[in-house]
């Protein structure tokens, strides 16, 4: 059947199909793009978690930042860029984090809104060709003055491929639209969730630094006033000394 059919023909006289037809090409061209971008961008963002996280935990800062840069998954942005401004501005990691995943989020979506719209008006424009298609077919017949199948037959099949091409289109682009949609929430949280790791094991050490020169300083009064006491007590023995030898 569809070998049979004038696809030539039915392009020529169909507007309505032309119209589809630029709608699959657009609706294939976005969707490989989308493909190719999700794929380069899905990097092991578990591995670059555990090699972050040990060098936070050794103080490597630095380190932990490059290992996310090299990472090109979302994660890899965000993680970089909340250690970077916590480094310098720490109550305000929530906010850089925020940022990051807002600028993320835009690179993920693009073009994929151009995918929604395509499963959305494909549909309509197979309708608006049915409609067209009806019309010829009326047409055709009022001209002929008669209804033989033969005079109303290129309307009728331009009516019923235009409805199916607007199918065609919209239900593979309805699909690779929520896909997209789901894969990008799936980085997103990845990307937060393993960045709050690494804030945590910052503050972590952070307050393991604290603890560790609170302690220090509590020895060093100790000592010093250990110290004290030891001169202060060498010198009331002397001058009792000094002053039992007087008498």
């Amino acid at each position: 059947m569809f070998v049979e059919f004038n696809w030539v023909g039915a392009l020529t006289d169909s507007p309505i199909l032309m119209v589809l037809v630029g709608c699959s090409v657009i609706t294939l061209g976005f969707a490989l793009e989308r493909l190719v971008y999700f794929r380069k961008r899905s990097g092991n963002a578990d591995a670059t978690l555990i090699e972050a996280l040990r060098a936070v935990r050794e103080g490597q800062i630095n380190v932990a930042v490059t290992h996310c840069q090299n990472n090109d998954h979302p994660m890899g942005n965000v993680a970089a860029t909340t250690l970077t401004g916590y480094q310098t501005a720490p109550r305000e990691s929530e906010e850089i984090m925020q940022v990051a995943l807002s600028q993320q989020k835009l690179l993920l979506e693009r073009n994929t809104g151009m995918l929604g719209t395509m499963a959305a008006i494909a549909p309509l424009i197979g309708l608006l060709g049915t409609v067209w298609g009806i019309m010829r077919a009326f047409h055709a017949m009022s001209a002929a003055g008669a209804g033989a199948p033969s005079v109303v037959a290129a309307g009728v099949a331009e009516a019923l491929v235009t409805t199916a091409a607007g199918l065609v289109i919209a239900v593979p682009a309805v699909m690779l639209y929520n896909h997209f949609n789901r894969r990008l929430n799936i980085m997103l949280t990845v990307a937060e969730n393993h960045t709050r790791s690494l804030c945590v094991a910052m503050r972590e050490k952070d307050a393991a630094t604290s603890a560790i020169a609170v302690s220090q300083m509590v020895e060093s009064a100790i000592k010093n006033e250990t110290t004290l006491n030891e001169t202060t007590l060498n010198e009331t023995t002397e001058q009792e000394t000094a002053t039992a030898v007087a008498g």
